[in-house]
């Protein structure tokens, strides 16, 4: 296990990062979802204060870069303007929001659809102080049992059976079947424990599997657990359109084309998936 020297530097609106090119910030989506509106208005946020552009993470999050810096912060209006984006509901839980799920998840195949799950799990951690000192690094992964993030490391996770039960993953290790009801609570109180169990000296853990002392039992694998089932293609796939953009940079032009769309969702893969009942409505 890594020993820890440092807080992580996870960069956001409120703790940016000083790159080559100016500021860069992040904007956490919960698994990925993107209103058509908060792009347009965030496309016209980069356009006065970054680069124009909006740039695509692996964890299904948006960046801006080339922002100006006052002392190594945001000015006022930058963050007022990003802020009227929607997409930074939380001053104080902004870095710890971070809450990858299956991009299809509730649009095309799938065991069960996790936006609820995803929703309720976000309003749990924005309404806990405690855990607004949770790293930045902390990742929460829902793959709804097709298996499309089923390889993808995270700290409290969780693995739908079907559309009643998941199974929970606490760090590398498996964990319980649970009802689907209780899941969002469930990964709260993964988090919440954590919290406790990591401390807050600079030097505490980043994730589940660096502390000393598991947080559970493990337990083997159900045997419900999909194999994996790799990257989402781009083209048609079920559901919609998975858009690939190269480089993960979505330009002006690229961003624009998109706008129109009441719901979209950034996916790991550096794309945007296009929902078909959005499409039908162009």
């Amino acid at each position: 296990m890594p020993t820890r020297a440092r807080r992580d530097r996870c960069p956001g609106v409120l703790r940016p990062w000083p790159a080559d090119d100016g500021l860069l910030v992040r904007l956490r989506l919960v698994g990925g979802r993107l209103p058509g509106v908060a792009l347009a208005r965030l496309l016209r946020v980069s356009a006065e204060f970054a680069d124009g552009s909006i740039h695509l993470t692996k964890r299904a999050n948006l960046q801006l870069r080339g922002l100006a810096s006052r002392g190594g912060a945001l000015s006022p209006d930058a963050v007022a303007a990003i802020e009227s984006t929607g997409l930074l509901p939380s001053r104080s839980h902004e870095l710890v929001r971070n809450i990858l799920a299956s991009p299809q998840t509730g649009h095309a195949g799938g065991r069960a659809d996790l936006r609820p799950v995803a929703a309720q799990l976000d309003a749990l951690l924005r309404a806990d102080p405690r855990l607004a000192g949770l790293s930045g690094r902390f990742l929460f992964v829902l793959d709804d049992g097709r298996g499309d993030l089923i390889d993808r490391r995270g700290d409290a996770a969780l693995v739908a059976l079907s559309d009643t039960q998941v199974q929970l993953r606490i760090g590398d290790a498996w964990g319980p079947v649970i009802g689907i009801a209780d899941a969002a609570s469930r990964l709260a109180e993964l988090a919440g424990a954590f919290q406790e169990a990591r401390g807050a000296n600079p030097d505490a853990p980043w994730h589940i599997r660096e502390l000393p002392s598991p947080l559970a039992a493990a337990v083997p694998a159900d045997p419900r657990i999909p194999a994996p089932a790799g990257p989402l293609p781009c083209g048609s796939v079920p559901g919609g359109t998975h858009l690939c953009v190269p480089d993960g940079m979505l330009t002006p032009d690229r961003g624009r084309s998109l706008v129109e769309h009441a719901e979209l969702v950034v996916t790991p893969w550096q794309g945007v998936f296009i929902p078909q009942a959005q499409e039908a409505n162009r």
